[in-house]
């Protein structure tokens, strides 16, 4: 077997990780590619997806640092005796307080080039200061520029929150950022990247000529580890670990072609070997749970979402649709692409891996009331009950829950009033343990609301809302329908579940139950 090699764990800069012996994935196809498809694109990809190791390796291809790419599909294929002067920006170290704070940012990195160039500023503000930078070192070295941007949209992510600042900060980019296109005699290659596809109209309105390749499906895997690249690159880590279950808690995310790992969830696992939602734990946005919680969003439809192309772009300061906002995070990626009209495309949205789902989901639930201790105590019981089918317990689990929310808090919150939050209380404490749940799984009869397998027992679920007394309905729905025949197959014991809420008392009003032998 292959030795093992150094985990390249936080490390964005190619040389490092080529000197040093670290693993790395071969992304040059990728690259060279690019160089020969166009001039100008956009890249936009959750956090921690290797976007700035990317940039840095398109860096070192057009600086022509040849021994770098040794042994990799680009030394064959690039022309070595080139060499483009290259002009890296990146925005992701540090928060950006305001408008001043980075037009700051800006100085000092046109400070740091102009001083390397040997070029003395005659130009005040920062756009003109970046032209003349781009005209200079392409008259210099008879070569045209390369404009690498990293994390392009963080400054203005850094204060989405505050709309008045982040409209600023937007302004200070678009002018900035509209310097490129004017500047286009003078440039070879231009590569922009970030979490978030802020709307044309709103940053790129000087920079309208951008190919955007972030759901060009040549490119799903241009950041990211396939299930190839684990295989092979990362053969000598997999002794030891549960293959099925690596796929099942980290793969799954797709931009219509490759589905990829995150590889900051790899490198982690390999690192320390146990499961942990490492890439979820880094930084899930507040305002991202939030926002759901204001706008009573039913977290089972999160499982399931359709989308359009615009409504997936639609991403400004002033109006952040939840499905663009959870994709572009990453907590939603694309299972299925499909075009029933000419010219239309319709994207099935959903869950990337079990990490995400049982990490949101578990987030999700202090929107819904829940104390964070409380949660988590709630979760430990309702894994004691599964492992015991104790399905009575069940009900005084959720009873409890749906009584200890303070009776304001019901007031006050958009979610509670939706009939769709009952549903969503049971759901995102199953979905937080991290198995395998199944929303509105269809049969011939119909759709059953919620189904959960679990070492060996089937749990189906259908939920009503009635006034004060109890109907029985959702239990006899899920008799008459026979829902439980889909799942007679495995073999395993099926436990039928009516539950039925009252408006009222706001709480569990009946809990029916009948179990089915294997």
């Amino acid at each position: 077997m292959t030795a093992r090699k150094k985990l390249p764990i936080g490390i964005q800069s190619l040389r490092e990780i080529r000197e040093e012996g670290h693993y790395y994935v071969d992304k040059t196809p990728f690259a060279l590619q690019l160089v020969d498809q166009g001039k100008y694109f956009f890249l936009s990809r959750p956090r921690r997806f290797g976007k700035s190791l990317f940039l840095d390796t398109l860096k070192e291809l057009f600086e022509a640092n040849q021994a770098l790419f040794q042994g990799l599909h680009a030394e064959q294929q690039w022309d070595w005796s080139v060499k483009y002067p290259v002009l890296r920006f990146s925005f992701g170290g540090g928060v950006i307080q305001d408008a001043p704070d980075l037009q700051s940012r800006l100085d000092s990195h046109l400070q740091r080039y102009e001083a390397e160039w040997h070029l003395t500023p005659v130009d005040q503000s920062n756009p003109e200061r970046f032209r003349s930078l781009i005209q200079h070192m392409e008259k210099t070295t008879g070569r045209s520029v390369v404009v690498l941007i990293d994390e392009y949209d963080k400054p203005i992510l850094d204060r989405i929150e505050d709309r008045e600042k982040a409209a600023a900060i937007r302004e200070v980019l678009k002018d900035f950022y509209s310097v490129i296109k004017d500047s286009d005699p003078y440039l070879r290659f231009v590569f922009l990247t970030g979490v978030s596809k802020f709307s044309k109209v709103s940053l790129f309105s000087g920079l309208n000529n951008l190919q955007d390749i972030t759901i060009d499906p040549r490119y799903s895997a241009i950041c990211g580890y396939t299930d190839e690249d684990v295989d092979t690159v990362f053969a000598p880590e997999l002794p030891g670990l549960d293959r099925a279950e690596i796929r099942a808690w980290y793969n799954g995310y797709n931009w219509c072609g490759t589905s990829v790992y995150n590889p900051f969830d790899l490198l982690l696992l390999f690192s320390n070997r146990i499961f942990r939602p490492y890439w979820f734990e880094t930084g899930t946005p507040t305002f991202l749970v939030k926002l759901l919680a204001e706008r009573g969003y039913f977290t089972p439809t999160l499982a399931r979402l359709y989308a359009n192309e615009a409504l997936l772009s639609t991403f400004d300061v002033d109006g952040i649709a939840s499905e663009a906002l959870l994709w572009q995070t990453g907590y939603l990626t694309i299972h299925e692409v499909r075009q029933p009209i000419l010219g239309q495309w319709v994207y099935t949205l959903g869950y990337p891996n079990r990490e995400v789902e049982a990490s949101l989901n578990a987030s999700l639930l202090l929107g819904m009331g829940a104390d964070g201790m409380q949660a988590f105590q709630q979760r430990l019981r309702l894994i004691e009950l599964l492992q015991t089918q104790n399905v009575a317990g069940m009900r005084e689990l959720f009873h409890a829950f749906f009584a200890s929310i303070p009776h304001d808090w019901c007031r006050k919150s958009p979610i509670a009033q939706y009939e769709g939050f009952w549903a969503s209380v049971f759901y995102s404490h199953f979905a937080a343990l991290g198995i395998e749940v199944r929303l509105e799984d269809a049969t011939n009869q119909g759709r059953i609301d919620m189904a959960v397998c679990f070492e060996g027992h089937v749990y189906l679920f259908e939920f009503k809302v009635v006034e004060l007394v109890p109907e029985g309905k959702a239990l006899q729905q899920l008799q008459d329908r026979g829902y439980a025949e889909k799942y007679r197959a495995r073999g395993e014991p099926i436990h039928l579940i009516g539950v039925e809420f009252s408006r009222d008392s706001r709480n569990i009003v009946a809990f029916d139950v009948q179990a089915l032998p294997a």
